[in-house]
């Protein structure tokens, strides 16, 4: 069930790379273009392009926020299903946009963008609610695994259609969209009635007992916590340091600068001189999907920290040597003249990619779905989410007018926040490789160090400080006005 609601991931990954390869297609650039000054050709503006690629990033960052609450008034079933009404909505509007309507496109891509945002909270949200322990990580680095396979496919359709010389180079890629819409907005329900049948057991047996009690627990917990004010969540025990910490490494994976690649492609191979910059698009696609694979076994078996400090570092070479090639060995006004400088950078590109989707890409969706206590974990998903998606516009949108000025210096910009982003995994991630969500809730309460996370152990269930115990007051000399405080500092640190 889980690995099936990844489909959510699937859907955001081939918005992403079909939208980078409709920038360079002739039909796509006619229909919504601007005339070029010397030819008969198009292009996109700066500003156009900025726009029809990032308001979709302004639409997720919206459904993010409105995700959460949602999801806790109506559940996560019927708020999938109805946010993927909205995907389609979106869909329908671009689809229909008249010649030269290109605002059109822009104001089905925010709309679209709802139902990609709103999805991207619950699909971890409830991956981390669900999983055994010893494959959480694994089974919420599937949703990442599924953004790259969507990517994936993305560029090997934009490849059959983008030699089309009308609307069908676009709209046919487009128009497969509502495919993977379906399948997760209708066959939610008919997952659920087929875990009877992989389980292989009968409608009263144990195991499907004693899921349905897990179920009716966490159903009742969620009851007890309806109409909480929104702020109340920033009082909680030491949870203005998590919702932070979850913010700052959502922000952080944006500006790893993965989304560079996958946004712009096709327009950055183009400038390297490559004939047909979406056979690139493919390998980098192909080489982001097959790496993700390697991701689901380095969270579980790597653990958290170790990961991304070491992807952090190997991201860090690529850009650097990504961006001194780009600047200093690769002719800019004719790379058919430096064509080994042109190779070079894919290469590196892909090397990128596979430091990325091995570590930052799925493991950050990891971290932030452990993060928070069951009480506050969907409105404290829905900000970090959010955080995700404002970068992720900010950098849609300005990359093009950032590289017009300083080209593919731009890299070293990247390779500055990666150094950075190492510094904020050592000093303030906790490991929760094998850990249940309550132990490591402990662990952040009682201000364990994260460079000594691992060493720590856990004592028996019933002894562990969690948010909950707090806030209900069945730790002694704590109740719902001291738990509601940021400054509970009587535990021990060890």
């Amino acid at each position: 069930m889980g690995v099936f609601v990844s489909m959510g991931g699937f859907i955001f990954g081939y918005d992403t790379g079909q939208i980078s390869g409709f920038l360079s297609m002739v039909g796509f650039q006619s229909r919504f273009g601007q005339k070029d000054f010397d030819g008969p050709g198009y292009h996109f503006s700066n500003v156009r392009s900025g726009l029809i690629v990032a308001l979709l990033s302004v639409g997720t960052l919206m459904g993010a926020l409105l995700g959460g609450p949602v999801a806790d008034r109506i559940g996560r079933k019927w708020s999938i299903s109805g946010w993927c009404m909205m995907l389609h909505i979106g869909l329908i509007v671009q689809m229909t946009a008249a010649d030269r309507k290109w605002y059109q496109i822009v104001v089905g891509r925010w709309i679209a963008g709802l139902g990609v945002g709103a999805l991207s909270l619950l699909v971890p949200m409830y991956q981390s609610e669900s999983a055994p322990r010893h494959i959480r990580g694994a089974l919420i680095s599937t949703y990442q695994l599924f953004i790259t396979l969507g990517i994936l496919v993305a560029n090997c359709i934009n490849f059959g259609t983008e030699k089309r010389t009308n609307t069908g180079s676009w709209r046919i890629p487009m128009g497969v969209s509502f495919i993977w819409v379906l399948i997760l907005g209708v066959g939610i329900e008919q997952a659920k009635r087929t875990m009877i049948k992989l389980y292989g057991v009968s409608d009263n047996h144990r195991v499907v007992a004693e899921e349905l009690a897990e179920i009716k627990e966490k159903h009742e917990e969620e009851l007890l916590h309806q109409g909480e004010p929104f702020w109340r969540m920033f009082t909680g025990p030491r949870m203005l340091y998590r919702i932070a910490l979850g913010v700052s490494l959502q922000a952080l994976q944006q500006l790893t600068g993965a989304n560079y690649f996958f946004y712009y492609g096709t327009v950055i191979f183009k400038s390297t001189g490559i004939s047909n910059s979406y056979v690139t698009q493919m390998i980098l696609g192909g080489v982001n999907f097959g790496t993700t694979f390697l991701g689901l076994y380095v969270v579980e078996g790597c653990g958290r920290r170790k990961s991304l400090i070491f992807g952090a570092g190997w991201m860090f070479v690529c850009f650097m040597v990504f961006a001194s090639v780009g600047h200093f060995a690769l002719d800019r006004n004719v790379p058919e003249n430096t064509p080994h400088a042109g190779k070079a950078m894919i290469v590196f590109a892909c090397l990128f990619i596979l430091g990325f989707a091995s570590t930052w890409g799925p493991i950050i969706w990891t971290i932030c779905a452990e993060l928070y206590p069951s009480r506050y974990r969907s409105n404290a998903m829905a900000l970090s989410t959010a955080s995700n998606w404002g970068w992720n516009f900010l950098l849609a949108f300005f990359t093009p007018f950032i590289v017009g000025d300083i080209d593919f210096r731009y890299g070293y910009i990247f390779a500055a926040c990666l150094f950075v982003s190492a510094g904020v995994v050592y000093f303030f991630v906790i490991e929760g490789q094998g850990r249940t969500l309550e132990e490591i809730d402990t662990m952040y309460i009682l201000h364990v160090n994260p460079s000594e996370s691992t060493k720590w152990i856990a004592p028996p269930p019933e002894e562990l400080i969690t948010t909950e115990r707090l806030v209900r007051g069945e730790v002694a000399g704590t109740g719902p006005t001291a738990a509601h405080s940021e400054g509970i500092f009587f535990f021990p640190t060890s």
